[in-house]
């Protein structure tokens, strides 16, 4: 083990153990001195940083200067993490760092604190070593889990922008084959309430006569759900940025959506989803129902019933447009007589071009440090700054060293030791070969 990975090994161990949780309430204290951690690193290392109070947690603010002429590089990650939980379902405490069998188990091990630390303390190494190619822009969160915007407010004020962000929040292909996320899903969430009546009425004397919200509810979903070839309403579908050749090809390596599917217990929706998991995951809109509540274990007509339900948004689209559709589709479809009470949130998607300069170089720096060729993926789930470093124009190489072994918002959270290596060697070659392509290039 080199004795810089061991300096990273025990870094962090020394930020894991502070219980920055953000979700709930009462960690106030825990969330600002995980910031302060982070500030005393920038600051050791001999660059600027303060603490910008936000109305959840501080955002730490710091820069690690190369010089004059040279390309600004932000970084971005949080600090915070989530409840752990349930203890006893946990080896060891969620906040008493443990290693065993070649991984570091402790809460936000793998999201985001072990993922995102070696970018900063490569960064700090070489600054403290007068080797930093690049100005290094720090922006670390602290809510990120609770969906608080603070961040974003942040980066679409923040006039000076950057010539590129580097964010390590997600994963690799498997344990030998890095990513890079390229795009991500946005979201609309949508609160249902659909009321038919004043109270229960007797289904015995009233049922097939009086107004049921089950039915109309069900009437609603009907106009919004997938048909059977697993395709939205076209409504819903409006803007999507197709795929890349340059994506498309990489996703020929891919892992089988059947064994995907069967590793998280579920099965496929339709005969043709497990073949078309990767495109329908990463470059379509999908819509799913979450919950419904309403009714009784009693014979009545049930007078009110409540549904949450999601619209995951592919590249290119608009949320306040999908919004509106989605809108228009529920209330077109409610029964006469029925009230439809809606309550919306949206988040956007992102999209960058991989062959956009800091991208490519980004590939062939990836390749370096892990000797494999990255894959350009575009990630299903949703990552909110994403959009803001889009809108301001700022190329996000969005990378990450994570597995579906880390177990991360669960039990028993963990990041492997390889990943803080590979993380270490990444950002290393990322800071030299974007210091010197992005130097040239201006």
């Amino acid at each position: 083990m080199s004795d810089e990975l061991d300096a990273l090994i025990h870094e962090a161990a020394d930020w894991l153990r502070i219980p920055s949780i953000s979700t709930g309430a009462g960690h106030d204290d825990a969330l600002r001195a995980a910031a302060e951690w982070a500030q005393r690193r920038v600051l050791a290392a001999g660059g600027s940083c303060e603490l910008v109070d936000t109305p959840n947690a501080p955002l730490v603010v710091g820069e690690l200067k190369a010089g004059d002429g040279a390309p600004t590089v932000l970084i971005y990650g949080h600090y915070d993490v989530q409840d752990p939980g349930d203890e006893a379902a946990w080896t060891t405490p969620p906040f008493e760092p443990d290693i065993r069998d070649g991984r570091i188990y402790a809460r936000g091990a793998c999201d985001d604190k072990g993922n995102f630390l070696p970018l900063l303390h490569v960064a700090c190494a070489m600054a403290d070593a007068g080797e930093l190619p690049v100005n290094v822009r720090v922006l670390i969160e602290g809510g990120e889990e609770t969906g608080a915007t603070d961040v974003n407010e942040w980066v679409e004020a923040d006039e000076r922008g950057a010539d590129c962000a580097i964010v390590f929040d997600t994963g690799m292909l498997d344990p030998e084959t890095p990513a890079l996320t390229v795009g991500t899903r946005g979201m609309v969430f949508a609160h249902l309430t659909v009321r038919t009546g004043e109270r229960p009425a007797h289904s015995g004397m009233y049922g097939g006569a009086a107004l049921n919200a089950m039915h109309a509810l069900h009437a609603v979903l009907a106009a919004v759900l997938p048909g059977p070839d697993g395709r939205l309403p076209e409504e819903l579908r409006s803007g999507i940025a197709l795929p890349t050749p340059e994506e498309l090809a990489t996703w020929d390596a891919l892992p089988d959506g059947a064994e995907l599917l069967a590793e998280v217990g579920a099965r496929p929706a339709d005969a043709t989803a497990a073949a078309e998991l990767h495109t329908r995951t990463m470059a379509d809109a999908s819509l799913d129902v979450h919950r419904i509540s309403g009714g009784e274990t009693r014979t009545i007509v049930p007078p009110e019933v409540r549904c949450d339900l999601s619209v995951r948004l592919a590249p290119g689209q608009d949320p306040a447009e999908i919004a509106g559709a989605l809108e228009a589709l529920l209330r077109g479809a409610l029964p006469a007589g029925a009230e439809l009470e809606l309550k919306l949130g949206t988040a956007s998607p992102s999209r960058f071009d991989p062959s956009a300069a800091p991208l490519g170089i980004a590939r062939s720096a990836m390749a370096r440090a892990c000797g494999r060729e990255p894959v350009l993926l575009r990630s299903g789930g949703t990552l909110p700054i994403l959009s803001s470093f889009m809108h301001r124009g700022i190329p996000a190489i969005v990378s990450g060293f994570g597995l579906p072994q880390d177990n991360f918002h669960a039990p028993d959270e963990s990041f492997t030791l390889n990943g803080l290596d590979l993380g270490r060697r990444a950002a290393r070659a990322l800071y030299e070969d974007l210091g010197a392509g992005l130097a040239r290039g201006a």
